[in-house]
Formats: C-alpha cells, structure tokens, sequence
C-alpha cells in the first residue's frame, strides 16, 4: 500500500470505531497524509451514523488526532448522496484518494468505490482481507483503547457494554460464538486513545439503553 498512498492527501471515512482507525493508522504509516475526518451524521438522533457519537464528541475526536472534520449530515434516504458531496468537496481540498476501513464484505467496498467514483478518487482499504481475528489483536497489540458502545444483545451479554476491547474480552465474546472482529455488527466500539491520537478523547459513560434486539451505553 505505501506505493500506492505515500506523499499523497487522503479523506478518511471514519466511523470512530475500531477498524476505522487501524485504517487510518496504517494510511498514516504508509506515508499519507490526512486532510479530513469524514463522519457521516444522523440530525435526527445529534449523532454519527452506526457508533452514535455527538458532535461535540466528533469535535474532540478532531482535536485530539489533529485532523479537520467534515461532518455530514444525511437522512438514511439520500446518505450516498451526501456521501458523494462530501467527498467530492474533499478532492477540491486537495484530497487524492479516499480511505475506508472494511475488511472483507465485498458490498461494503462496492459501494465505497461507488461513491469514490462519483467523486474522482480513488479508493483505498488498507484492512482488505486482513484476518478478523487478528485485525482486533493487532489493535490491542498497537495500543489502542476501544469501548465497546454498543452490542447485538441476541448475542453478546449488557455487561460488556462500555468495557475497553483486550484480550478477557476477546474470550468472552468467544465463548459467545460470536466473530471476535464484530465485521457483522456484533458490536461497535468507539477508540478513544492509541498511537494517532496526540491526546486522549475525554469521555464519560453514563445509561445502557435498550432498542430491540441492540443495547448501547450513552458514552459523552
């Protein structure tokens, strides 16, 4: 990959999850150079898409990796819509490729090179194929801190819920049967500290909320 992305400005669409940031660890590594944290963000709930941070979280997720934020709002209707716009603006602002972190469900990437395509970048996947298991070892091993914001409680236990991702918790979930990764949305953590970060992200749990068959902690 550092072939493909050294020397060059890069837009990452990041979730503040786990996998997005190994992504964004190893676009970094490789030689790119970030310009922009895109957030997809739901105005109806005042939160990101799929890990439910605030916007005052996603600010101090920028302050703290030191990266500007291009946060997006968008009804679930028009999100590749708005998707396209942000990161068509994002080549305008020097952007040469866009970075996104899936690992191996193919109508994942589909659609991110989709939207690259519309836009006039190029798309990159620095996990693509990575093992599941030891994606989520190499980011304990790296350092980095991962809550666990919220869990598919058909099949993971509420106990879990903010509890920082290492290698107990890793066992736990195995003995649940479940992928330790989360890739099929077993679980969604939020990273709030690790090498990338220039300072930690201040956060304060409070409520395990109940929806169906998903649980989250309010994580502030």
């Amino acid at each position: 990959m550092s072939t493909e992305v050294n020397g060059k400005k890069f837009v990452m669409s990041y979730s503040c999850g786990k996998d997005s940031t190994l992504a964004l660890h190893k676009a970094i590594a490789a030689g790119g150079i970030p310009m922009a944290l895109l957030v997809m963000f739901n105005p109806d709930s005042g939160r990101s898409f799929f890990h439910g941070a605030n916007e005052e979280m996603l600010k101090r997720y920028s302050a703290a990796l030191q990266i500007p934020l291009l946060c997006v709002p968008s009804s679930g209707a028009e999100y590749h819509l708005a998707m396209e716009s942000a990161l068509r603006k994002s080549k305008q602002l020097g952007a040469e490729f866009a970075c996104f972190g899936d690992i191996d469900i193919e109508e994942h990437r589909l659609w991110g090179e989709e939207r690259c395509k519309s836009a006039g970048l190029s798309a990159v996947y620095p996990l693509w194929h990575a093992d599941r298991t030891e994606n989520v070892r190499e980011i304990i091993n790296l350092g980095y801190k991962c809550v666990i914001k919220s869990i598919d409680n058909t099949k993971l236990p509420k106990s879990l819920l903010g509890k920082v991702i290492d290698e107990r918790v890793l066992e736990e979930m195995s003995r649940c049967g479940i992928d330790v990764c989360g890739e099929n949305g077993e679980y969604h953590t939020l990273t709030v500290d690790g090498p990338i970060f220039r300072s930690p992200v201040a956060y304060k749990t409070g409520n395990i909320l109940d929806f169906g068959e998903h649980s989250l902690i309010e994580i502030e």
